[in-house]
Parts: structure tokens; sequence; C-alpha cells
């Protein structure tokens, strides 16, 4: 498998805070935008519909983000992913003076009282960094009732459940944002449709990511609506472009898609990771945030725009001092035979 790109991220250029506090409104981060062999480009992000055609399609991501984190007096607990039995996957942390950090403890059969005199018992380990676990009450009534939004140090204070949602968001389902979709108003939206662009929906939930992990991908819930693989079939098949709003739409979608070439209606877990070698067969663009070194999400871009073009992609938001993680700037991903 061919190595994801590696390269130093300065404290500075995480994004501390959402871009409303920084002044900006939600479509007003900047957008860096890549296709093949060009050079960079850089626009703001209400700029969109300039760069997309009559014809093209934006898929989304509707999965909406739950208040996934439950805060204990020394430890934190970030329900991650529901599974069919009732149980969930979760993930222990230790807490610190800015957010936490992970945390290695714990026994199989443990039970860990939490507030609202809920109980969670700690089953077996999934993955070396989350556990099985059962929560003695619906999880997500809980979670509207004492979780929090999932945090990580770089973002400095707490924010509202409210700056982790996007406009798309209808199927509560995530443990954290779809941050592609973020940057998306309604009034953005609006400037797509009236330019002939279309939008359709997946629903794909987002498990916990890992700040402090470079670790691929596990089993998340998706679902593809006949009426979104009928649209991108129809576009691909008119010599649009189908640009996915999110690494999460490239996942749902590549999974959908058949030998054929075609992708079908389908729900269910999927396991699948795009890589250059798998390579991308359903869509030819991607609107991304940046991404963490030699991340998973690394392999998927470098599937799309290729080595070198990432690369320098890469280089121009780092002098250009684009801001990373959920609450920073974009980029735009074209592929150059489109």
């Amino acid at each position: 498998m061919t190595a994801a790109l590696d390269f130093a991220l300065p404290d500075a250029l995480s994004a501390h805070e959402p871009p409303e506090a920084r002044g900006l409104d939600r479509d007003g981060v900047r957008m860096l935008v890549s296709r093949g062999g060009l050079p960079p480009e850089h626009h703001r992000f209400t700029d969109l519909p300039d760069r997309l055609a009559p014809g093209d399609l934006v898929v989304v991501n509707n999965s909406a983000t739950l208040p996934a984190a439950v805060r204990l007096d020394r430890l934190a607990v970030h329900f991650s992913t529901a599974r069919e039995d009732g149980t969930w996957l979760v993930e222990l942390r230790r807490r610190t003076a800015t957010a936490s950090e992970p945390y290695q403890g714990g026994e199989p059969g443990e039970w860990l009282p939490l507030p609202g005199r809920a109980t969670l018992r700690l089953l077996g380990r999934e993955t070396p960094r989350l556990w099985r676990a059962a929560l003695d009450r619906d999880v997500e009534a809980y979670l509207r009732a004492y979780g929090m939004p999932i945090r990580y140090s770089y973002v400095s204070r707490d924010w509202p459940i409210e700056s982790y949602q996007t406009v798309f968001a209808t199927v509560p389902g995530s443990a954290e944002m779809p941050s592609a979709g973020r940057p998306f108003s309604a009034d953005l939206v609006t400037a797509l449709v009236s330019r002939g662009v279309g939008i359709a929906p997946i629903t794909l939930h987002t498990g916990v990511a890992s700040a402090e992990k470079d670790e691929p991908p596990y089993a998340e819930r998706y679902e593809v609506p006949e009426h979104t693989a009928r649209q991108v079939n129809l576009v691909r098949e008119g010599g649009g472009r189908v640009v996915a709003a999110g690494t999460t739409v490239v996942r749902a979608l590549e999974t959908a898609v058949g030998t054929d070439g075609l992708v079908t209606a389908s729900a269910g877990w999927t396991r699948h990771v795009v890589t250059p070698e798998t390579g991308v067969r359903a869509v030819t663009g991607l609107i991304t945030g940046l991404h963490e070194p030699r991340s998973s999400h690394l392999m998927m871009l470098t599937a799309l725009a290729g080595r070198e073009p990432l690369a320098r992609a890469y280089e121009a938001a780092l002098q250009e001092r684009y801001l990373w993680h959920e609450f920073g700037d974009t980029h735009l991903i074209l592929m150059s035979e489109w």
C-alpha cells in the first residue's frame, strides 16, 4: 500500500474555534482548489458554485452529530458507533486541563458509573483503542441529556452542539461531525441549485477518530438511497462531475459501486478503505478539509488527486497558512480528466 503523505503540521495552523468566532460566516472559510497538474488556486468557499458547472452533482452526508462525549471526574467516555445488538463501541479517555488523552485502562466486565445514575459495562476490546460496551438505558436519549460534543485539545473551549451540525444534518448518529459539509450555508446551497448543480444525500455515521493515532477507519453504518444512486449514474453518463462533500461520502459511494461501475442503492456496514491501489470509480471530485499527516484520509485523497499534485496542494496550504481540522478551511479536488 502506498505510504500516506507526511509533513510537519504547526500547532498554529489548527483551527481552535468555529469560523463564526473568528468573524467569518460559515461559508466564508478559505478554499484551496487543485486539479491535476495545474497550480493550486486560492478561493473562498463562497466561490464553489463558480468552480462547478451546470449538470454537476454534489453528494452530501446527512448524518447529524451526537453530543457523544460523557465526562466523569477523571475520565471521559466517547460513544462511537451503535451496534445492531444494542451495544456501542466506546473510547475511554483521561481528562486533561485542555481536553482529553487516550486512556489504556479498563477491564472486561468492569462497570463505570456515569452521570445521571447511569452505568456503562465494558464487555471486551473491539480494537486496541475501542471497547464494546453496554449502557443501562437508551444511548441517544442519554447523550442528549448528559453528553457534550467530542472535543480534542486543539479546540480551546467547549462549543454547543449546533456548532457541530451541518445544514444537511437530519439523521442522528455520528460521533464526530461530517465536517466537509460544515461550510455549506443555506444561501450557498441555493446558489449551487440556481447554477444547475444537483444536491443528493447519503448517510454515513462517523465513529470517533483519534487525533493521536494513525489508524485505518473501522466499520461504519451507511446508506446510499435509490434516488441518489440513480442521480450519480445519470450525471456520470451525461459527462458531469460527481463531487463528494467529504471522505465519508466517498466511502459510502465507493462501497455501493458494482463491478459494472454503476452505483446501486445499498445499506449496512462498510469497511471499504479507498487507496491509490483500489482507486475510485463513483466520484470525480471531493470537497474535504485538510487532514493530519499520514492519515488514511490522505490515502483517499492520493487516489483522487495523485501523489505529486496532492503534495503540491499541501505545500501551498502550509505556505498560505490554511487552517486544519473540523473548524478549518477546505480543499476542492477535481480529477484532471473532468
